[in-house]
């Protein structure tokens, strides 16, 4: 099962392994209080896009179309299948900071690991 979550909210048991998706650590968070299992930087956007993008709804379906093309990398593709076979026997939290709960790169990874 993949879920996901904003990494501010409390952390609960039926969250499983907890994944943080976004390349910059999330502010004003103490990493002794994140609850995180891992962190995998190389599957969040690239710097670059995730400055075009900035959260604009406007540039949503562009974010999707060039983020789903740097997914398609080598060590994305890699990261994604092992979280997909994790997700097949446990609970996989996509953990993310921004405020927006649709329009993230959580939510895109969870519709492609949920395929």
């Amino acid at each position: 099962m993949i879920k996901t979550k904003r990494i501010y909210d409390a952390a609960e048991a039926s969250d499983g392994h907890r994944v943080l998706v976004d390349r910059l650590w999330p502010r004003g968070l103490r990493k002794e209080d994140a609850a995180i299992d891992e962190w995998l930087r190389e599957i969040a956007p690239s710097p670059e896009l995730r400055k075009w993008f900035g959260h604009a709804p406007e540039r949503w379906r562009g974010f999707l179309t060039r983020y789903k093309r740097e997914l398609d990398a080598p060590e994305a593709q890699a990261q994604l299948k092992r979280l997909r076979r994790m997700a097949r026997g446990a609970t996989v939290t996509l953990l993310y900071a921004a405020r927006e709960e649709r329009h993230n790169n959580a939510s895109v990874l969870a519709d492609l690991l949920r395929r």
